[in-house]
């Protein structure tokens, strides 16, 4: 199994274009360029040949543009991405599906209540249908399903039910709208070598579904989007906390770095890095730090093989 990881930032990028913030200021910088991060998303193949996205960030023309192996051909008119998983319904992550529209047919995995966003209060997947013949596949939270004929096996699991805003209202009409599983991650496992992928770029709260997916994973691709819980009241940015945007940060009593140490996986990895959170920077101490637990930052164009 080969991932590729196409954008490492969390919504907005690294910098973001309305964002001053000292990360910000440091990705303008001329040292700083070389260390840009464009919106969170992934590809993953069995053969080298035909891939998977793992969301559709809005740069996804961009990312297809910077990793030759997703760049179309041979005939005039055609491409090795062969569908995309969905882990959310969040505009970073979805927003991408309308610059692939061009495309012949497209397998689009989703959780039911992100195919009902998708439909009704972001409605990309109506939009799409003039334009090309997407197949959408209802991803069930606990049931794996086959790609490249049998190789990978794709479990997806739920992370939280932290619905976007543009769908708040919906989801808070009832208690089973509200517990759905809107975000998810995904265990990826190559049937060939046997090796294990976790792919969790969203992790709202750390439970036991979480602790039993992680076990045998080789590999760990884990929400980075914050190194403590307060930092955007820090900074004036916002006055909800890491938790209530629906992510562990990665500092901090029971936070990522401290969790993550109890697991065997070789390679433990941040990704969906927020422009707020310091180890974007390779000068800081908190880069430092991820570093010398033998942890993992995550970059544009990070290959990995499994």
């Amino acid at each position: 199994m080969i991932v590729k990881l196409l954008g490492t930032a969390a919504g907005g990028g690294f910098p973001q274009w309305n964002c001053a913030c000292p990360g910000c200021r440091f990705a303008r910088t001329e040292a700083g360029q070389a260390h840009s991060r464009t919106q969170n998303g992934a590809a993953v193949s069995c053969d080298g040949q035909t891939w998977y996205l793992i969301n559709a960030a809005p740069d996804i023309s961009a990312q297809i543009e910077a990793e030759p192996s997703l760049q179309p051909g041979p005939a005039i008119r055609s491409s090795p991405i062969a569908g995309v998983m969905l882990t959310d319904a969040e505009l970073d992550h979805t927003i991408g599906l309308l610059s692939l529209r061009e495309g012949g047919t497209l397998n689009v995995y989703v959780t039911a209540p992100v195919a009902d966003a998708l439909t009704e209060s972001f409605p990309i997947r109506p939009m799409l249908e003039p334009y090309a013949a997407s197949r959408w596949h209802e991803m069930t939270p606990g049931e794996p399903f086959a790609l490249f004929g049998g190789q990978l096996t794709v479990t997806p699991f739920v992370l939280g039910c932290k619905a976007p805003r543009y769908a708040y209202a919906s989801s808070r009409n009832g208690d089973a709208a509200s517990n759905s599983a809107w975000v998810i991650g995904l265990r990826l496992k190559d049937e060939a070598t046997g090796g294990v992928v976790i792919y969790a770029p969203c992790v709202e709260a750390w439970t036991p579904e979480l602790d039993s997916r992680l076990a045998d994973a080789d590999c760990i691709l884990i929400d980075g989007t914050f190194w403590r819980a307060d930092e955007l009241t820090r900074l004036g940015i916002s006055e909800l906390d890491a938790h209530a945007m629906g992510h562990i940060p990665i500092s901090g009593g029971g936070g990522s770095l401290e969790r993550l140490a109890a697991f065997p996986a070789a390679r433990k990895i941040w990704i969906h890095i927020n422009n707020t959170n310091p180890i974007a920077d390779p000068t800081s101490a908190e880069h430092s730090i991820v570093l010398n637990h033998g942890f993992e930052i995550g970059s544009d164009g990070m290959v990995l093989e499994v």
